[in-house]
Order: C-alpha cells, then sequence, then structure tokens
C-alpha cells in the first residue's frame, strides 16, 4: 500500500521560496508517477507539478512554470518541490500525490484520477 507523507509547509513572503517533501514507502515506484495538488480554500483542487519515476520527466502548471520545480532524491523515495518566486495566489493546502504511470499526463488533469495521497501541508504567502 502506497504511504505518502508531506512536509515543508510554512508562512512566506511575496517573492519567497520553500521546499516541500513528500517521503513516499510501501512499495517499489519505478511504474509511478507522483506529484503535488494545491487546494485554495473554497475552491477545486488543482494539478501543480508532476514527475515520472523512472526517468524523472516533468510535467508542470502553467500558473507555476518558471518559479516551481518538482525533482526526486537519488537514494530515497522522497520527492521535493521547490517554490521560487511566490505569490500570494499560491497560498493554499498542498498535498503529495502518487499514480501508476499512464501512457500520459492526462490524468493529472484532475484529481480525480489520481489514486494515493498524502495528508497536505499548508502554504501561506503573505503579501
Amino acid at each position: 500500500q502506497v504511504r505518502l507523507v508531506d512536509s515543508g509547509g510554512g508562512i512566506v513572503q511575496a517573492g519567497g521560496s520553500l521546499t516541500l517533501s513528500c517521503a513516499a514507502s510501501g512499495r517499489s515506484f519505478r511504474n509511478y508517477a507522483m506529484g503535488w495538488f494545491r487546494q485554495a480554500p473554497g475552491k477545486e483542487r488543482e494539478f501543480v507539478a508532476a514527475l515520472r519515476w523512472s526517468d524523472r520527466d516533468t510535467f508542470y502548471a502553467n500558473s507555476v512554470k518558471g518559479r516551481f520545480t518538482i525533482s526526486r532524491g537519488n537514494a530515497n523515495d522522497t520527492m521535493y518541490l521547490q517554490m521560487n518566486s511566490l505569490k500570494p495566489e499560491d497560498t493554499a493546502v498542498y498535498y503529495c500525490a502518487a499514480n501508476v504511470i499512464g501512457r500520459n499526463w492526462a490524468p493529472w488533469a484532475n484529481w480525480r484520477g489520481i489514486s494515493s495521497w498524502g495528508q497536505g501541508t499548508q502554504v501561506t504567502v503573505s503579501s
């Protein structure tokens, strides 16, 4: 069974940076993609970024492209989201996610297509 534990959220001023971590366990992730979604109050959970575990191919939402970087550790099953140039509109609960890889990134377009979730970590960006 996949277990995801995400951490690293906090309060930061606009323009600042944060790094989120997601520790994964329970199985081999060779055939998985992992990524991040976020959910602001009163809004739908939305895709942020994803990474294919085997070849580190990445996929980003347009709203974070060029500011956020998703990566994975070399020696452990940990995923990271480096967030730079943060904006108040980035404020949300960020959720680590994992799913068996498909033929493309289509399942990541909607949170309902994802099978495994972390508990969430709050990111607050003050103006």
